[in-house]
C-alpha cells in the first residue's frame, strides 16, 4: 500500500497513469483503490470544472499498469478518459508536481503553446512533444480554474519549438486540440507572470 503524499515534489517510476471520472466522489474512491492496491505514487487526485475528477499515477511500469485497471474497474460508467504512458519523458513529472526550477533571468528565444479540451490530451501531447525536439517544458497546467480544458508551454529555440508543437499537436485526435501558438522573443514581462506559474516557490498557479 502506498503512503505517499498527493503533493509529492517529484514522481517516482518512469510510468504515469491518469484517469478522468465524471463524478467527485466516485473520482476519490478511485484514487483510493490506486494507491491501495498498486504500489505507486499519488501524484494528482482532485476535482476539475466542471464537476470532474482527475487521478494522476506514477510509478514502474507493471505497477501503473496495475493501477489503471484498478480504476478502469472501479471507476465503471463514470470514466470520462484515461491514459497510461509507460515510458514518460522524464519532464512530465517535476511540470505535473508543479516543481519546475525556473530561472527568472533566462531570456527565451521562443515560446510554444498548446491547449487541449482534455487533461489526458494535454500530458500525451506533452509527452510527444519534449521527446520530438529539443525544447524545455516550462509549464503544465490541468483543468483547474481552466473550464476542463489543459495546456503546456515549451521553451527554445525557434525552428525547436516549432518542431515540438507540431509532433505535440499531431497525436492529438477526436477534436481534442483547441489551438496551439508560438511566440518569438517573447517580452521579459510575458515570461516573468507565465512563469511565476512554473516557480514552486510562489503561488501554485495550477491548484486555482
Amino acid at each position: 500500500m502506498s503512503t505517499a503524499s498527493t503533493r509529492p515534489t517529484a514522481a517516482a517510476g518512469p510510468a504515469l497513469g491518469l484517469v478522468e471520472l465524471a463524478s467527485v466522489a466516485r473520482g476519490m474512491v478511485t484514487a483510493d483503490a490506486m494507491v491501495k492496491r498498486a504500489l505507486v505514487t499519488l501524484v494528482r487526485a482532485h476535482p476539475v470544472t466542471p464537476g470532474k475528477f482527475v487521478v494522476l499515477v506514477a510509478g514502474g511500469e507493471e505497477e501503473v499498469a496495475q493501477a489503471m485497471r484498478v480504476a478502469l474497474e472501479t471507476a465503471a460508467d463514470t470514466l470520462v478518459d484515461r491514459l497510461y504512458l509507460p515510458k514518460a519523458d522524464p519532464q512530465l513529472a517535476p511540470a505535473l508536481c508543479s516543481a519546475v526550477q525556473v530561472d527568472h533571468t533566462l531570456q527565451l528565444d521562443s515560446l510554444g503553446i498548446v491547449e487541449t479540451f482534455s487533461v489526458a490530451s494535454a500530458v500525451l501531447s506533452a509527452d510527444r512533444a519534449v521527446k520530438a525536439a529539443q525544447v524545455r517544458l516550462v509549464q503544465l497546467r490541468l483543468a483547474r480554474g481552466l473550464g476542463g480544458r489543459a495546456f503546456y508551454l515549451l521553451s527554445g529555440e525557434l525552428h525547436q519549438v516549432e518542431a515540438g508543437v507540431e509532433a505535440g499537436s499531431s497525436i492529438i485526435h477526436d477534436g481534442m486540440l483547441l489551438t496551439t501558438e508560438i511566440i518569438a522573443r517573447p517580452h521579459p514581462d510575458l515570461l516573468r507572470e507565465l512563469l511565476a506559474a512554473s516557480d514552486p516557490r510562489q503561488l501554485d498557479m495550477s491548484r486555482q
